[in-house]
This record gives C-alpha cells, sequence and structure tokens, in this order.
C-alpha cells in the first residue's frame, strides 16, 4: 500500500463495516460522530499519515457499513470498534474521537483497555444527563430526531442542524462536507442512535482512564462547550487539554491544521505504545 493512497477496506461480519486507511507505522484510528461518517476524517488521516497507519471508520449503520436490525446498545459500537481491531491486527491503538466517536471510546475503555494505547477524546459529553444542561437535552433531540418522526429528510434537517455546531466564522467548505455527511445518514440507523445516546453516562469510569489522554474542544462549541472538557480535565488522571480558537462542535473540520498541530504532538509523544500483533 502506498504511504499517500487512501484505500477502502471491509471487517466481515454482521455488520460488515467499512473503514479508510492511509499510511505506515503505529496505527491510529478515528472515529466520527453522530451526523459524520469516515470522511469527516480525510485531513487529518492526511496529516498523520507520514509517521502513522490512519484508519477512520463508517460505525454501524453509516456511510457504507451495514445496517443493522433491532435497537441499538450503545456497547455494540464498542464491540464493533474491538472487530475492527481484530481484522487489521493490531494489538493496541491510538484511538481519536468526536462527540459520539468520543463517546464510543469512553464507553469501549473500560471493557477493551488492553487494546488502547492512548486517546483523544473531542467536543464530547461524557452523561447526557448531567453534563448537558435540560435545554441542551431537548435541543439536541429535537433538532436531529423531531424533524426526520414528521416525515423530513435529511436534506430538510442538515441546514439548521449545521447552524446549531459550527462556529460563527466557519469555512463554506467545512459546512459543505457536514452538508454532506448530514444528506448520507442512514435514516433509521441515525434514530435508533440519538435514542441509544439519550441513556448515555460514562461518568463513572472516567477516574479509572489509565492512558494518556488528549481533550479537544472548540472555542464556540454550543452543545459541548470547553467547561465539560474542563470537567472532565478534573476527572481523568492523565489528561491534558486544547481549546481550539474560532471552532465550534465540529472542531477538526472547522480548524484543520489547529486540530492537525494538536493531535500530531501528543501522537509523537506516546508513538510507541501503539501496536500491530
Amino acid at each position: 500500500m502506498g504511504l499517500r493512497e487512501l484505500t477502502s477496506h471491509w471487517v466481515e461480519g454482521t455488520p460488515r463495516l467499512g473503514f479508510n486507511e492511509i499510511g505506515a507505522g503505529p496505527p491510529v484510528v478515528f472515529l466520527h460522530g453522530i451526523g459524520g461518517n469516515r470522511m469527516s476524517w480525510t485531513d487529518q488521516q492526511m496529516a498523520v499519515s507520514d509517521m502513522c497507519t490512519a484508519i477512520s471508520w463508517d460505525a454501524r449503520g453509516y456511510g457504507q457499513s451495514d445496517d443493522y436490525r433491532g435497537p441499538l446498545d450503545f456497547s455494540d459500537f464498542g464491540d464493533d470498534l474491538a472487530r475492527l481491531l481484530d481484522a487489521r491486527g493490531i494489538g493496541k491503538a491510538h484511538l481519536v474521537g468526536l462527540s459520539m466517536g468520543a463517546r464510543i471510546l469512553m464507553d469501549f475503555f473500560p471493557r477493551y483497555r488492553d487494546r488502547v494505547a492512548t486517546l483523544t477524546l473531542c467536543d464530547c459529553f461524557f452523561s447526557y444527563a448531567t453534563a448537558l444542561s435540560p435545554e441542551k437535552q431537548r435541543e439536541f433531540v429535537e433538532l436531529r430526531q423531531k424533524p426526520l418522526k414528521e416525515g423530513k429528510s435529511p436534506v430538510d434537517l442538515a441546514p439548521a442542524l449545521i447552524d446549531s455546531l459550527v462556529g460563527p466564522n466557519c469555512s463554506e467548505a467545512a459546512r459543505d462536507l457536514l452538508y454532506q455527511s448530514l444528506v448520507d445518514i442512514h435514516v433509521e440507523s441515525y434514530l435508533k442512535t440519538i435514542e441509544a445516546s439519550i441513556t448515555y453516562d460514562a461518568s463513572g469510569s472516567l477516574e479509572d482512564f489509565d492512558a494518556p489522554v488528549q481533550l479537544i474542544f472548540g472555542e464556540h462549541d454550543k452543545l459541548t462547550p470547553p467547561s465539560i472538557g474542563e470537567t472532565m480535565l478534573e476527572k481523568i488522571p492523565d489528561a491534558q487539554m486544547a481549546v481550539i480558537e474560532d471552532a465550534g462542535h465540529l472542531s477538526n473540520m472547522e480548524q484543520p491544521n489547529a486540530f492537525n498541530t494538536i493531535i500530531i504532538a501528543f501522537l509523537r509523544r506516546h508513538l510507541g505504545r501503539a501496536t500491530f500483533t
């Protein structure tokens, strides 16, 4: 595989999972948010591919990954991540997640801590009930769920949702990338993910995280403001935090250069912790 060649792969099983991969070296896996897909991380994959094997997936029910029968148990995502690591022969990986992706990692760590080299948790909440105000809880559900249950399409949903997420000076390129990922959502799987997120709570396990943790929050993130990160910083033993100026909730897409600088510096300090089997 060429160092700069982004290639598509599959993890067989139920559901089948799609992922992109580029580069060589210690493995780093990127997990997208609730309205994203593997393409949300292209800038980051390209940025680290000269020192890492950079992988981004489509979570179950997203992008080119399969939908699934029945309700979603949020822990299903973590089990799928373990399947991906196994399929690629990865012992320990650097794991980077934004929003829902970060919540997957906070659920994954207590059950699969021996697979985690480092965690980068971005623009996220650790408990739906306690980290978000009642107003933000209502907004989270109503902006995402209500229009679709009323028969509207993802195209109808996208503009208001984008405005609620990005910072005031978000580029048109970032808006276009987010718009496309929202238009491409699998509606039924997306609704299942919202339902599973409403009961999410990882607050009881943060004190037990014994891997290095990088927290990243956007200065203008209205859904998960930096104050949530400050609370996480107090709870997680080996954590550091960066706030990206002039970014909202999609900090990696809104300010990719600043985001990439942070993760590259963090990964370089810990590269040897990630291994293939």
